[in-house]
């Protein structure tokens, strides 16, 4: 049985065929550039040569069309018949409260996926865009909905309200949602193996470190908090997004620039953070890189983050209690080690003991390390991520009828046992 996973962003499309009889990536890859021009697929196939074409995709369905074009042709595919695919699965940004899992997608979900799409103007709609797609090229096989949001969606009142009027939640539902959900999910279900516990027993803070950044405080194995929130503008320091900051600066800057609504916004978004502070930078390799060399911004850009990650550690450890551990994921989590270094020195008195080297060694997206040392009261573990494994578990397990919510149903990647391939 071979899954097809999609990630549709505003520009591009991102997949994966996994075969799921011999639990194995078979094919991956993305098409840029959609909509805006100059479109091309980058296809990976383990053991072969990347392939890279240029084909001009002015919309979702093109880049899709694109898509199971390269995986069935004779050259560079993998698949001899679209009908091998068995299911599609789609990552949702959005899913508001009233998704607290994911979907089989009828014409119900799709709706009110449509009526939450306000509140991530961003993301929902090249996501919607991509299920109505794919569901056109693939008529005959079912389309799940995996959402960011759901994981979160186990918070309490008091973590998700903000102070703010009550009916703004009531009316517009002004609240903390939270993103990365499957992230969060599988690298917390991870450390609890490694851990030796289950998973229902472990508080974890876990760390998403990319452009985007989330963390989540996981308490006896669900999230009772998370650092973003109506939308993936609040929270950590991001590639170009700011993060925390005083609310009352967006309305000062807009009278002092005269700035718009939609300016200050895009501001926020796409010219703050990492960017925002470096001027140039929002790659890290390069923040690091120029630190080293001397630059004074990119060494603020990289002890500001730092710090905003170490705050966010000792909060979370209040939220949760007992910490068992700290994970670091995705692409900075996962290759930046000064970064975890900055993060982490000083957190001793909290039962953080870093490991230098190890920490240094571990510099790789397939291994799973620790890098604190053997007697720290509360480990931390580079562990990298695999959104896309939980994609495919959920959409199999729709397929099968066992699919339950995460807190009951038991993902390969959960067991003893597993091994990533």
């Amino acid at each position: 049985m071979d899954i097809l996973a999609l990630n549709c962003g505003s520009s591009s499309v991102k997949y994966q065929l996994f075969d799921w009889d011999k639990m194995e990536v078979i094919a991956k890859g993305m098409v840029e550039r959609v909509i805006i021009g100059d479109s091309f697929i980058i296809h990976e196939v383990p053991g072969r040569e990347t392939h890279r074409e240029e084909s001009e995709c002015p919309d979702h369905q093109v880049a899709i069309n694109l898509i199971i074009k390269t995986l069935t042709s004779e050259a560079h595919g993998v698949l001899s018949d679209i009908n091998n695919i068995s299911a599609v699965g789609h990552r949702v940004v959005h899913g508001g409260e009233k998704f607290t899992c994911s979907v089989l997608i009828d014409e119900q979900v799709l709706d009110a996926v449509k009526e939450v799409q306000h509140l991530a103007p961003l993301h929902n709609p090249p996501n919607i865009a991509g299920i109505e797609a794919a569901q056109a090229l693939l008529p005959h096989v079912p389309h799940v909905a995996i959402f960011d949001t759901a994981f979160h969606q186990t918070m309490p009142e008091h973590a998700y309200l903000y102070p703010l009027p009550y009916d703004w939640y009531e009316n517009f539902g002004v609240r903390r949602y939270g993103f990365h959900g499957t992230s969060h999910l599988y690298v917390s279900k991870r450390a609890a193996v490694l851990l030796g516990k289950p998973a229902s027993e472990c508080n974890i803070v876990t760390m998403h470190i990319g452009n985007g950044v989330s963390h989540a405080a996981i308490k006896n194995g669900i999230s009772v908090d998370t650092s973003m929130g109506l939308t993936p503008l609040e929270g950590a320091v991001m590639g170009t997004r700011c993060g925390d900051i005083d609310p009352a600066i967006p309305a000062f800057m807009m009278q002092k620039e005269n700035l718009s609504a939609k300016e200050i916004d895009s501001i926020l978004n796409k010219k703050s953070g990492v960017l925002g502070i470096t001027g140039r930078f929002t790659d890290r390799r390069d923040v690091i890189e120029h630190a080293d060399k001397g630059d004074r911004l990119c060494k603020l850009a990289l002890d500001i983050e730092a710090y905003r990650l170490k705050k966010y550690i000792g909060s979370y450890m209040a939220a949760v209690g007992r910490l068992d551990a700290v994970v670091f994921t995705a692409g900075v989590g996962e290759m930046g080690w000064p970064i975890r270094e900055r993060a982490i020195e000083g957190l001793e008195q909290l039962g953080i003991h870093l490991d230098k080297e190890r920490n240094k060694g571990a510099m790789t997206r397939k291994r799973e390390t620790l890098i604190t040392t053997d007697d720290s009261p509360v480990k931390v573990y580079v562990i990298p991520t695999d959104e896309e494994l939980v994609f495919t578990e959920d959409v199999v397990a729709i397929l099968n009828g066992t699919y339950t919510d995460h807190m009951q149903f038991e993902y390969t990647f959960a067991r003893a046992d597993f091994v990533r391939k």
